[in-house]
């Protein structure tokens, strides 16, 4: 028996024969197998792996021009039996579907083609986008913008305009600008102007021009650490009336630079060159909270009368300096201070007398033998006193009237004794707060020559180090 197949094209081209039975099956399955009784399968139409065919006999054509029908088949099987009017049924809806779908074949077609002329039109990539990152634990960062990070521009009339472009070589991610380590000269152009953090670091810029900075007004943080600035122009900060953060470490400054940005809140400056501090250097700094200087050949005659007046910081670090004692006038308002690595000798009376709010004294690795009576008792407010690797020769007189102290670090010293009232007070209701860490370790005084006594207010056994003296 002959069969006409679907490569044929007798009735449907070989592309579009097995979805026409497909369609034929679901059709017959569901109305017109119900109306005609036309199948002779009634099984679910499989995956065809097989040519469809047709039996392509003169009696066959007979029956199909007469109306009687057409018989389909599968590798030499009966498949299905249509007659003309369930075959008219199917191919008129089949032929609907057919013309829809070529519909969308050429919108299809034509979306691409407008896609493929955008890309070819398309200007090269810039960066876009926001990102309120935060550098504080209080979130000022988050509040110097109102609202999210991601801000909506309303649509203006006029020409369109390109958004910002990031500098070659640097790493732009949502208002961070990441230009460290790339051996840069200069401070780069074309900064986009919604930067929020400038990372500069670890490049070989000398020096810091007026226009530097120009229209970075929302700029929070600028990180210039390690690099060779030695100079900066007086105008280079003025753009930045949002800048809180100032990190100048490691460079070769030989003085602080001139008109800090009013807003500036911490300045880091150590490791540089720095001799001198003149008066009147932070006049204006009102929001000025913290600032670190250590590691410059400073003394203390480099401290000009007059240099801190109007600061009200609360964290002052001037380590690793050439300091023989404790600078004048500094901010009273201090609530830590730390002058360790330095060549101090001895704590006069006078020293630490305008420092009433201090919480925290470092004055470890230094040279200091002598401690004035009642020197310490000028800060009652003290919670943490450093004074180890010195060379005191006794626990410092004052610590039983501290009602607030609570650590107190005199290892690696010359302590030879300690008595029985140098850290408690002999009365009751005195301390306030028990002490919960006192290091005595690397003196040579022994431990069992120590009365039990002496650590009455003191938390527990453990918050005290004695340890073994070693010559």
């Amino acid at each position: 028996m002959k069969y006409a197949c679907a490569k044929d094209r007798s009735l449907f081209s070989a592309k579009n024969l097995q979805p026409i039975i497909r369609d034929i099956y679901t059709v017959t399955q569901t109305s017109v197998r119900e109306q005609h009784g036309l199948l002779r399968r009634s099984s679910v139409l499989p995956q065809f792996r097989t040519p469809i065919c047709w039996q392509n006999t003169e009696s066959e054509r007979e029956r199909a021009r007469h109306g009687h029908g057409l018989n389909f088949h599968r590798a030499g099987k009966p498949l299905a039996f249509f007659n003309s009017q369930s075959l008219q049924v199917v191919l008129s809806r089949y032929k609907k579907v057919y013309q829809l779908s070529s519909s969308f074949v050429k919108m299809k077609l034509i979306l691409l083609l407008c896609c493929w002329l955008t890309m070819a039109l398309a200007s090269p990539f810039e960066q876009r986008g926001f990102w309120d990152f935060a550098f504080d634990l209080d979130g000022a960062m988050m509040n110097d913008e109102e609202g999210s990070g991601f801000t909506t521009v309303a649509p203006t009339e006029g020409p369109f305009l390109p958004g910002p472009t990031c500098p070659f070589g640097c790493q732009c991610h949502l208002r961070v600008v990441q230009c460290s380590d790339l051996g840069l000269s200069a401070v780069p152009k074309s900064i986009p102007p919604d930067t929020l953090l400038l990372d500069l670091q670890n490049n070989k810029i000398t020096e810091i021009k007026e226009g530097d900075f120009k229209s970075l007004h929302k700029l929070y943080a600028l990180v210039l650490v390690n690099n060779r600035i030695s100079k900066v122009h007086p105008k280079a900060f003025q753009p930045l009336v949002k800048l809180h953060k100032l990190y100048f470490s490691k460079n070769l400054l030989t003085e602080i630079p001139r008109n800090l940005p009013p807003s500036l809140v911490e300045l880091r400056i150590h490791e540089n060159k720095i001799k001198k501090i003149p008066k009147e250097i932070f006049k204006g700094l009102k929001s000025m909270n913290c600032i670190e200087m250590g590691g410059n050949p400073l003394e203390n005659s480099g401290f000009e009368p007059g240099a801190f007046d109007g600061l009200k910081i609360n964290y002052l670090r001037i380590s690793e300096a050439r300091l023989t004692g404790v600078p004048k006038d500094l901010p009273f308002s201090l609530n830590e201070l730390h002058l360790d690595h330095n060549e101090i000798q001895a704590i006069e009376l006078e020293d630490l007398r305008r420092y009433k709010e201090l919480t925290r004294l470092g004055l470890a690795y230094n040279k200091i033998r002598f401690i004035e009576n009642g020197s310490l008792n000028f800060l009652p407010n003290l919670r943490e006193l450093h004074l180890d690797n010195n060379k005191l020769p006794r626990v410092p007189a004052g610590l039983p009237d501290m009602k607030y102290l609570q650590v107190v670090y005199l290892h690696n010293n010359n302590i030879t004794k300690v008595e029985a009232n140098d850290f408690c007070p002999v009365g009751f209701g005195v301390k306030r707060a028990y002490y919960h860490g006192i290091s005595l370790f690397s003196n040579p005084v022994n431990y069992w020559d120590v009365l039990p006594s002496t650590f009455r207010c003191v938390t527990d056994r453990h918050s005290v180090h004695f340890g073994n003296y070693k010559k």
